[in-house]
């Protein structure tokens, strides 16, 4: 286990938290674009809260708003222009993991001459290694990617039907200003796949890794534990502040880097999912409920110990031995459940998806990233043909 780790992201977490974020931005510029998405933010009068916030700390501030789900290039070019018109010296990012994701990378390309897809993985030859960013400050609205304590984002190319990522530290947002409070007004199905969204970030590098983690191990069993308890909470009575607040923390935790730290894990599902909804748009953790539980039934079968220990310490099954695979597969059926319980689907056809593009999913996931033997990087490492047999039997 060899590794660095830093973190250098300011959490301000708890009640009326929001109230600081004039300060809190002022400390980093003096006009922030405010970025939000498709007007939920709005509605329920957080939008109000920021702007008086900043104004009441001296800020002033430009808007972009009307950032996609599945964020597009287009939009990231549109408020970099934005940034560079109005002199923006900072971002404010206001809701979800797209909304935050577009905003890293707008602090990025707003410094950047050339085209900001150069920036984000792709299979291309040379991909463009930024150097600085604009301070942002993150306030999320929906627990579920992580994305305001860590330096990811994923953008999707409409043009090419491409969706992949980047990660880079100068990303990393200078504050996350988390009010669980404002998670209360997120409906069912979006809590929902925010809960499945969180566990499937800890799932990926837990099961992926060949590498002796004990700590990392539990800190992400602790994760899905705290997930599945209070997630059915959050998502049966949406007022539910303590639950919001768990579940918020847990979202955090769970891509803040620890539980991934010394697992030089790949994530095999996340790039499976990426290339389904460039094509379909579909919302990215519906996507991840349908695909990790079909990839963790072929995936068990070369890792049939972690599998077991899964089963073991989430679910209370007793295995024959650590190669018990039916114990294994009992824990995946059972997690599958549980995602079914909270309202996820857990197949392609609920999504209206049928078995016309699966090579053409694979063999794009592939263009974007491989091992150089021509499969994807995980456990076991994926070819196309094995990806398409994933993907067919989560038909």
């Amino acid at each position: 286990m060899n590794f660095e780790f830093q973190n250098p992201t300011r959490i301000v977490f708890g009640a009326e938290t929001l109230s600081r974020l004039g300060e809190l931005v002022s400390e980093y510029g003096k006009k922030a674009l405010i970025v939000t998405g498709g007007g939920s933010v709005k509605r329920s009068g957080t939008f109000d809260k920021v702007v008086e916030s900043l104004k009441a700390a001296g800020v002033d501030f430009a808007e972009c708003d009307g950032v996609e789900p599945n964020p597009r290039l287009t939009t990231v070019s549109r408020g970099a222009a934005i940034i560079r018109e109005q002199g923006c010296d900072v971002i404010v990012a206001v809701g979800g993991g797209s909304v935050m994701d577009a905003s890293k990378v707008m602090a990025a390309a707003a410094l950047y001459d050339g085209d900001p897809w150069d920036m984000i993985l792709h299979g291309q030859e040379e991909v463009y290694v930024p150097t600085e960013a604009l301070p942002v400050v993150t306030v999320p609205t929906l627990a579920a990617t992580g994305s305001e304590a860590n330096c990811a984002a994923v953008v999707t190319n409409e043009e090419t039907t491409v969706k992949s990522f980047i990660s880079n530290p100068v990303l990393y947002p200078k504050v996350a200003v988390m009010d669980p409070a404002l998670t209360v007004s997120v409906p069912k199905n979006q809590t929902a796949y925010g809960v499945c969204d969180l566990i499937t970030h800890v799932t990926e590098s837990y099961l992926n890794s060949a590498v002796s983690t004990p700590i990392q191990d539990s800190l992400t069993e602790g994760v899905i534990k705290t997930a599945m308890e209070w997630g059915p909470k959050a998502i049966a009575d949406g007022n539910d502040v303590e639950a919001r607040a768990q579940v918020m923390w847990a979202a955090s935790v769970a891509l803040i880097g620890w539980a991934q730290i010394g697992t030089d894990a790949p994530y095999p599902v996340h790039m499976m999912e990426h290339t389904v909804s460039a094509y379909h748009d579909i919302t990215h953790a519906a996507g991840l409920a349908i695909i990790n539980p079909a990839w963790m039934r072929f995936s068990a079968k070369s890792n049939t110990a972690k599998y077991v220990q899964f089963a073991e310490r989430i679910f209370g099954l007793k295995a024959k031995s650590a190669d018990d695979l039916d114990c294994a597969l009992k824990g995946i059926d059972l997690f599958e459940e549980f995602l079914r319980s909270i309202g996820c689907p857990t197949r392609f056809s609920e999504l209206g998806i049928d078995d016309k593009l699966l090579r053409t999913y694979a063999d794009d996931t592939l263009k974007i990233i491989n091992d150089g033997q021509g499969n994807l990087p995980g456990i076991p490492p994926l070819s196309a043909d094995d990806m398409v047999a994933i993907f067919r039997s989560a038909l």
